[in-house]
């Protein structure tokens, strides 16, 4: 990695025998520079459903042996910033998704809290800079559907006074007013409602997250938005045919409205076998009565099926082949990372919990990625689409107050 900075520090004792010293000496560096910054982790839903935030029980200060997720390990991974994804069932009734969503937020405020010499809250750009420059890991939040706010965009505004910085537009399941990209369609994209959301979305300064969304719905929040976009945790359908991946002219369009794809690990989004086995699943679920978009359940059938159906793993070249192709065509300054931890029952062979990423970074430095193109990668491209949003919100909040549009009256009868 000829073009990487002189490393001045040793690298890490965890510095696996495989990887050139001096190329992992230099990723450590620049991971120590520049942070890294990940899309989307669900460690938070995983405290939820193991201990019910019983942070005694699950201390994320130890090594844990039932998450892919600890400090130790984002330690060693060279992690810089988490969005925790305060994620629930789309499976929920309005009113129980909101109250689960804030449940979910409360328990990352106290888990930062909690290690606040390791984690520290940061809501805007220069926040992650300076938690990331008092050493500690700067800790953000995304909403991961549109569920979570219940049809209502005052529940959308308190989100982000609590402190949630983007909101997924849907997760498995259609939400009233927007397609899912594993359900069957019945907007067509945004309904009015949806546009509405994402106008009010960019005045507020909560980033527009495209992840999970149809192709349409993409498309549409695109055209509409007044402000960059980000894909959290999604990698590219050219490579990997799958409906959760952004195809190749959204990532053309992303590249030219300045947003950023956050490439994910999820083997099922990056391995085309893994893909096909997944799809396979899907459909014994069906025959089996389990709806493959409800993630619990077909999470619990899934376990079950692949005792017979062996599923075929991914690999860090597949990765690596994700994030050049968005490169390729959306370009350098619109990659970014999301590697969706605790999200996933298996992830890629040397990417099996977050002390991994300098491993990818390696990878990726063997192929030609330059140290620019790195630093680009781990933080800078999103940090600059926080900062785009953020000013976007300054100036639409100088010509328009919030939204009283309500659902019923853009979209009744239904779309």
């Amino acid at each position: 990695m000829s073009d990487l900075a002189p490393d001045t520090l040793a690298p890490d004792t965890l510095a696996p025998d495989t990887l050139a010293p001096d190329t992992f000496a230099r990723v450590t560096e620049l991971l120590r520079r520049h942070p890294l910054i990940d899309g989307h982790n669900d460690f938070v839903w995983e405290a939820r459903e193991q201990v019910g935030y019983d942070f005694d029980r699950l201390d994320l200060a130890r090594r844990l042996g039932s998450t892919q997720t600890d400090l130790p390990r984002l330690r060693a991974g060279g992690v810089g910033a988490q969005f925790w994804s305060v994620w629930v069932p789309s499976t929920l009734p309005d009113g129980l998704a909101v109250i689960q969503t804030l449940e979910q937020i409360d328990a990352v405020h106290q888990m930062v809290a909690r290690y606040g010499d390791q984690l520290g809250l940061a809501r805007t750009a220069d926040e992650l800079e300076a938690v990331f420059a008092s050493r500690r890991i700067a800790s953000l939040m995304g909403a991961e559907g549109g569920h979570s706010i219940g049809c209502s965009l005052a529940a959308l505004r308190m989100l982000h006074v609590l402190g949630v910085r983007y909101l997924t537009l849907t997760h498995n399941d259609n939400v009233p007013w927007a397609d899912s990209a594993t359900d069957v369609p019945a907007c067509g994209g945004l309904s009015a409602f949806g546009v509405e959301v994402v106008r009010e979305m960019n005045r507020i300064g909560m980033l527009v997250d495209l992840s999970h969304v149809s192709a349409d719905t993409m498309r549409d929040a695109l055209k509409i938005s007044e402000v960059p976009v980000i894909f959290s945790h999604s990698s590219a359908r050219e490579i990997c045919d799958m409906a959760r991946n952004v195809p190749d002219d959204v990532l053309g369009t992303l590249g030219q409205r300045d947003g950023v794809c956050m490439v994910t690990f999820v083997p099922e989004f990056v391995s085309p076998a893994a893909g096909r086995w997944r799809k396979e699943a899907s459909a014994a679920a069906s025959e089996a009565g389990v709806n493959p978009p409800d993630h619990v359940a077909f999470d619990r059938f899934a376990a079950g099926h692949r005792k017979k159906h062996t599923k075929p793993t991914a690999t860090i070249d597949q990765v690596a082949a994700h994030l050049e192709h968005v490169r390729e065509v959306a370009g350098i300054d619109h990659v970014g990372i999301g590697g969706d931890y605790d999200g996933t029952s298996d992830l890629p062979l040397g990417l099996e919990d977050v002390s991994g990423y300098p491993r990818l970074f390696v990878a990726l430095a063997d192929r030609g990625w330059s140290y620019q193109d790195l630093t680009r990668l781990a933080g800078g491209n999103i940090l600059r689409v926080m900062r785009a949003a953020e000013a976007g919100a300054r100036d639409l909040q100088a010509t328009r107050g919030p939204s009283l549009a309500t659902f019923e009256a853009l979209d009744h009868p239904a779309c």
